[in-house]
């Protein structure tokens, strides 16, 4: 009787563990919205203000960044007593400041039309509504990354140009098999002297932000070397945007 019980005990625990790896790529997205607030909280986000700092090596400095559902984007950091925007869109243009001159520029027309088709698309979570933009989904399997049972999900996205080449974008994701959250991403740089360069991304110290759960730490480490490290300290959830220009100034 005893081994009839060890028996039906361990195919219980086989049983049950195949229940669990049957995931599906688009249960795991949805586990993965109700396990951060739901998805109805994260599409009544129509913008978001975060603030924090910014690490590069030694260099540490403050960065304001506010994004927008129809894609808007602007990105502020506090460097040497001046505020200098390295990266901004105002709904039809990308642009930036040269650190050189301090002096606004646009970014090529590549470059507006890639993100025009895919990050612009984004906010506030790329899955959110990724059938919509073009994306698919495909679960590549489970995987144990850094002693944490994860589910590895590709995420398809809009083609890019790349001098006048279109070439394949996606993205590599690494969920928490237990709490359903993305704790790494991995893509390729695709173009500019880095071009081939793999970009990870780790997320980390999950708070509250609003009615939401996000990622309030983020390493991006490139080629394996830790290159950039953002702490968010506050997030703003539809901020009262009324004063922010998200338009290129003039030159002086």
């Amino acid at each position: 009787m005893k081994t009839v019980k060890n028996t039906l005990w361990i195919l219980f625990v086989a049983f049950g563990t195949m229940v669990a790896s049957a995931q599906t790529a688009e249960e795991i997205i949805d586990n993965y919205f109700e396990n951060t607030g739901g998805k109805e909280a994260w599409q009544n986000i129509e913008g978001m203000k975060m603030s924090g700092k910014a690490e590069f090596g030694p260099q540490s400095f403050d960065f304001t960044q506010t994004m927008m559902s129809d894609g808007k984007m602007l990105t502020e950091v506090s460097l040497q007593g001046q505020t200098f925007i390295p990266q901004a869109f105002d709904g039809k243009q990308m642009w930036g400041m040269n650190m050189q001159t301090m002096q606004p520029e646009a970014q090529d027309a590549e470059t507006t039309e890639n993100y025009k088709k895919n990050e612009a698309q984004e906010f506030p979570d790329p899955f959110l509504n990724y059938t919509e933009n073009g994306y698919a989904l495909e679960l590549l399997g489970e995987e144990v990354i850094e002693g944490v049972n994860t589910y590895k999900i590709k995420l398809t996205k809009n083609k890019v140009s790349v001098d006048g080449v279109e070439e394949d974008n996606f993205t590599t994701y690494y969920f928490d098999a237990e709490n359903f959250v993305p704790i790494i991403s991995e893509s390729t740089i695709n173009s500019g002297p880095q071009k081939g360069t793999t970009v990870q991304t780790v997320y980390s110290d999950y708070q509250e932000a609003g009615d939401i759960f996000y990622p309030y730490t983020i390493t991006m480490k490139f080629g394996g070397q830790v290159g950039q490290v953002i702490k968010i300290e506050s997030i703003d959830v539809n901020p009262d945007v009324s004063e922010v220009n998200f338009s290129m100034p003039t030159k002086e």
